[in-house]
């Protein structure tokens, strides 16, 4: 009976540390809490985009990775391209802002 419960005991620490080891990231995929934040700045930054009167949200798209935001689409002025990344590097949790919009 004591030789059953230290392999479930083995088997469960195994498993525990196969699930922690799979939820870390690399250099090319987040991991879970990293994709969450993220997920949090796109909607920060959509938001604020949206709110503002020289920025018009439906022609900027916005994706976040690692904290580095990448704002892409069509703007009709260079000022509204400059306010987007502005509006971006505003919110918290960016580490950085790629501007790879286009004027129309």
């Amino acid at each position: 009976m004591k030789q059953i419960g230290k392999y479930l005991s083995a088997v469960f620490l195994a498993a525990t540390l196969v699930s922690v080891v799979g939820c870390t990231s690399t250099p090319q995929q987040q991991g879970t809490g990293e994709y969450i934040d993220d997920s949090v700045i796109t909607t920060k930054v959509k938001a604020a985009i949206f709110d503002d009167p020289i920025t018009k949200a439906t022609e900027i798209n916005v994706k976040t990775f690692k904290g580095v935001v990448q704002l892409s689409g069509f703007v009709s002025s260079m000022a509204s391209a400059n306010r987007a990344v502005e509006l971006a590097r505003g919110v918290s949790g960016v580490q950085g802002v790629t501007n790879d919009m286009r004027l129309k």
